[in-house]
């Protein structure tokens, strides 16, 4: 019996979290940012929650951070999504490139606002 509770309670929790996953989706599709937000969020809360699906709910929500110019959240995000021990080869690398093209971005603004003081 212990067996088969385990395994139902296993099940629902991934349920639960992709279901609240698969909401972020279908908001971030209709461009509700603030409802894929907390749909996403509450995937990673969720206690149980099965690391692959909270790596894709982190990568997401990580994508809807920078898109708002929460670059250190977005950061934060990625880096959570790399620190996952599950070998997520897909979601892993998607965060690696991401924070490679934030990284060129930070570097890029920043060489041209130097760029713009030692001209004046």
């Amino acid at each position: 019996m212990n067996f088969f509770h385990w395994l139902i309670a296993g099940h629902s929790a991934r349920s639960a979290v992709l279901s609240h996953y698969k909401r972020g989706l279908a908001r971030a599709e209709k461009h509700d940012e603030r409802g894929a937000m907390e749909a996403y969020t509450a995937a990673i809360d969720l206690p149980d929650a099965p690391e692959d699906v909270r790596a894709m709910a982190l990568y997401n929500r990580a994508l809807l951070f920078a898109a708002a110019g929460k670059t250190a959240k977005a950061v934060a995000d990625l880096n959570a999504v790399l620190a996952i021990p599950l070998p997520l080869h897909d979601v892993k690398t998607a965060a690696r490139r991401r924070l490679g093209r934030m990284q060129r971005q930070h570097d890029t603004s920043a060489a041209a606002r130097f760029d713009a003081r030692a001209s004046t």
